[in-house]
């Protein structure tokens, strides 16, 4: 039950983040002057009542020393004042990213049970950090507020099933891509008098391709059919398209060489046409390389 539990969070993520972040700051003063734990506690406490099921809230500093008791429902734990938090994800991730954030499910040191903290980081009228305000959440709790709807769930099990399809599909072609690259390397023996450098080539690229199909393939059934998510600066979709394009690339590469070694020989005044296609290369990397910076800076917003 774990397991599925992590996969739907992963799911949801992006609404209990955005969520929990409109609790904090419709509830928590802000870049205002003379913040004091006074001005902040009060409203940590009204998030608390309207969550009943939170496992705590408590107030950090900015160097991530808690100077707040644990407010708990089973009472106030004075024990944690002094405590330092600076390791762990919910202070620094918030202070380095600047804005809220909720960490991944974590065993509670309180409940024992899978925990996800929100935290929110609070500045002064100059911008400075005063304050990281936290609240711990049970994994059960952030659930029922990420939970797909229905046509969510009806979607994506189409989707999964559309992308089974695809993805055999895609095995299927690179396995016939593989066995026509052995046939075209294999097609004049092992005699090297009747070896042409041209059917080394063609061999190489249908190998390629098919070894890049063949990896889009396994990167669909993994992340889109069994749920297997990695971390990666870029993923989903975006992980698709990117090795999509390199599979284009990587090809285009291969058949420009080929084409400068084949005019070379045969016409070298065609030589330009090949220039032309590793000139489509280059712009393709650099379009690439754009994509993938301003998708990792979209994903970490």
């Amino acid at each position: 039950m774990v397991p599925v539990d992590i996969k739907h969070f992963a799911e949801g993520r992006t609404k209990a983040r955005a969520y929990f972040c409109y609790l904090f700051s419709k509830n928590i003063p802000n870049r205002l002057p003379s913040l004091t734990q006074e001005m902040i506690i009060p409203n940590l406490l009204k998030i608390k009542a309207d969550l009943e099921n939170s496992d705590g809230v408590y107030l950090l500093d900015a160097k991530g020393v808690q100077v707040s008791p644990t407010y708990t429902k089973q009472g106030i734990n004075e024990n944690d004042v002094g405590k330092i938090r600076a390791d762990r994800a919910y202070y620094y991730r918030a202070v380095r990213e600047e804005r809220c954030t909720i960490t991944d499910p974590y065993p509670s040191l309180i409940t024992g049970e899978l925990t996800v903290t929100a935290s929110a980081p609070i500045y002064d009228e100059n911008e400075n950090l005063k304050y990281v305000a936290c609240l711990d959440i049970p994994l059960d709790e952030v659930l029922k507020v990420s939970q797909l709807s229905k046509y969510d769930q009806i979607f994506g099990e189409f989707f999964k099933y559309a992308y089974a399809s695809f993805s055999i599909a895609l095995v299927g072609i690179a396995l016939l891509l593989f066995v026509k690259g052995i046939e075209s390397f294999f097609s004049y023996g092992f005699n090297p008098s009747g070896f042409e450098v041209k059917d080394v080539f063609e061999a190489t690229i249908l190998l390629t391709l098919s070894l890049a199909i063949f990896d889009l393939s396994k990167t669909l059934i993994e992340e889109e059919i069994l749920g297997r998510y990695k971390e990666h600066d870029i993923s989903g979709p975006h992980k698709t398209m990117v090795r999509f394009l390199g599979s284009i690339i990587i090809a285009l590469s291969i058949e420009a060489l080929m084409l400068v070694f084949k005019f070379a020989i045969t016409d070298p005044n065609k030589l330009l046409y090949a220039m032309y296609i590793i000139g489509g290369v280059g712009v393709l990397i650099v379009s690439l390389a754009i994509y993938i910076k301003f998708t990792k800076l979209k994903i970490d917003e």
